[in-house]
């Protein structure tokens, strides 16, 4: 006997074009195929407990203040839509903030597409049987996998809201990457009239594991969760930093074309565009867009000024309007964390890679300026 789910997606079309014309093998080993991609895929999402979790997270969510901007816009389409949040990613507690950030406010947390090396041990267990996230297999060749990865999300949609990050993984050199389109294509296929797209921003003063992605810079391989989480533990003596979550006004998806690989590619890079402005342009991004090796604070006080005429021309979600209250809120954080170092007359950076990872956070909105760096 198959449940319900099951069912749906074996019944959907491409499901079943791929069962009836896969070459190679019979349909029942297509079947099979299938249904153990199934099977990884599955998650469920027990609420109650998920909310009791904040408590054995505390150590870590008591480092980062939640900020939340325009929860409203969530709010309002809640009522009466099926909500697609699209985030850009930034850190491996995203996946902790955006959630606990609607739950704060009264709204339910979605179903997460998160990369499978999130998925073992006892994390993988919460994430499959409480806090609903799906183990996606970024690198993933296999034809089955990938239309039974759409089927699923696809089915999902009709039960609850879903959260993925638009760029896939992380960003390791801290711009925002290129758009993916294979899960907003699934998402589309879905066939829901009332599917809105709710563009999702987060931004932080000081991402947790900054040093391990900056030295990194491009993800060459994928490493063990397990040797993350203990460099990002390292890394988490004396940190603290704010997480801004940024709502976009929703997009309503009817009238979408599913099967325009033209209309997926170019809705994509306009969500791509909106979560670039709702990105909140923190202290340290535009401490980080101004600094040079060697530079006096006068100096560096007014190419912060400079920065910020440009950034709010082109619409930015600034969170400080003046050079001095950038360097007030950032330089000593950016010495704490040894990114750059005082001088008695000047200052200099000491991680080059860290600084570039923070002044690329902006890089979407001057790419001119900064670009030259």
């Amino acid at each position: 006997m198959l449940d319900e789910l099951t069912q749906a997606v074996l019944a959907r079309d491409e499901v079943a074009r791929y069962l009836r014309e896969s070459p190679g093998q019979t349909e029942l080993q297509a079947r099979e195929r299938i249904c153990a991609y199934l099977d990884e895929l599955r998650t469920t999402q027990r609420y109650p407990i998920y909310r009791a979790l904040k408590h054995p997270l505390y150590p870590i969510l008591r480092k980062i203040d939640r900020r939340v901007e325009h929860i409203d816009r969530v709010q309002r389409a809640a009522t009466d839509s099926r909500i697609l949040y699209i985030s850009n990613h930034k850190s491996h507690t995203d996946y902790l903030i955006e959630p606990l950030a609607l739950d704060d406010n009264g709204v339910r947390p979605p179903i997460i597409a998160a990369g499978i090396n999130l998925f073992g041990g006892p994390l993988g267990l919460l994430h499959r049987h409480v806090t609903g996230a799906i183990p996606i297999r970024r690198a993933a060749k296999d034809p089955a996998y990938h239309v039974t990865l759409k089927a699923y999300v696809a089915e999902l949609l009709h039960r609850h809201d879903f959260l993925f990050y638009l760029e896939g993984g992380r960003s390791y050199s801290g711009e925002l990457k290129t758009p993916k389109t294979g899960l907003l294509k699934a998402a589309l296929e879905a066939g829901r009239s009332d599917l809105v797209v709710v563009p999702t921003a987060i931004a932080y003063d000081f991402v947790l594991e900054d040093h391990v992605l900056a030295k990194q810079g491009v993800k060459r391989h994928q490493r063990p969760f397990s040797r993350e989480l203990a460099e990002m533990v390292r890394y988490s003596v004396g940190y603290t930093s704010r997480a801004f979550v940024t709502f976009g006004e929703p997009i309503r998806m009817a009238g979408v074309d599913a099967g325009s690989r033209r209309e997926v590619t170019r809705l994509a890079h306009e969500i791509r565009g909106h979560i670039g402005l709702l990105h909140k342009v923190l202290p340290s991004a535009l401490v980080a867009a101004a600094f040079r090796p060697s530079i006096r604070r006068a100096d560096l006080e007014a190419s912060i000024d400079r920065l910020i005429d440009g950034l709010a021309r082109a619409g930015a979600n600034l969170a400080v309007m003046t050079g001095r209250d950038a360097m007030d809120a950032a330089l000593e954080p950016l010495v704490d964390r040894g990114v750059i170092a005082l001088e008695p007359d000047r200052l200099r950076v000491r991680e080059r890679n860290v600084l570039r990872y923070y002044a690329r956070t902006i890089l979407h909105l001057l790419p001119a300026t900064l670009e030259t760096r």
